[in-house]
Formats: C-alpha cells, structure tokens, sequence
C-alpha cells in the first residue's frame, strides 16, 4: 500500500500562487499515473489534473487548463502541482492521487493522501 503526503497548502490572495506536493513511499511510485483532486465545501470530490506513469502524458480539467501544472520526479517519487493566477473557486482540500493503471484514469484510483487545505482570498 502506498502513503501519500501532501504539502504546500495554505491561504493566497485571488491571482497568487501556490506549489503543493505529493511525497510518495510504499509500492513502485513510476509504475503508476498520479493526479490531483479537490473538494470544496458542499460539493463532491472532483478531477483537477493527472500525469501518467512516464510523465509523458497530462490532463487537466476545464476549469484549471492554462493556469496549473503538474509534474512528477519519478527519482524522488514526488509529484507537484503549480497552481497560478488563482481564483476563490480554487479554494478547497486538494488531494493527491496514485492511480491503478499507468495512465490517467480518473474513476480508478488506488490510493489517496490525506488532503491539504488551500484557501484563495478575493
């Protein structure tokens, strides 16, 4: 079983940055795809961004497109997500995530860290 540490968090004025990551031990961190959710107040866990296994392939959701980054260092078994120009709708617990599969593959995730909380000020 992977364990996953999420950091990087915090509060940031509306347009700031911010960079979280993701440190991974346990099972063979360059086999798998890795990604970033989020869940904000009320709402469910969505989608943010995954990278796959070789750190070839991306995929972002609509939403955060041209503004975040993510990428992985398969030697540290670390994964980042750049997070500029933000916005208060970016606010909530993001949540680092190790796929099943090589490639992203948003409806089979294996394992998840336990969140870290960003907050974007208007």
């Amino acid at each position: 079983q992977v364990q996953l540490v999420e950091s990087g968090g915090g509060l940031v004025q509306a347009g700031g940055s911010l960079r979280l990551s993701c440190a991974a031990s346990g099972r063979t961190f360059s086999r798998y795809a890795m990604g970033w959710f989020r869940q904000a107040p009320g709402k469910e866990r969505e989608f943010v961004t995954g990278i796959s296994a070789s750190g070839g392939g991306t995929a972002y959701a609509d939403s955060v497109q041209g503004r975040f980054t993510i990428s992985r260092d398969n030697g540290k078994n670390t994964v980042n997500l750049q997070m500029n120009s933000l916005k208060p709708e970016d606010t909530g617990i993001y949540y680092c995530a190790q796929f099943l599969n090589p490639w992203v593959d948003r409806l089979r995730v294996g394992s998840w860290g336990q969140g870290t909380q960003v907050t974007v000020s208007s």
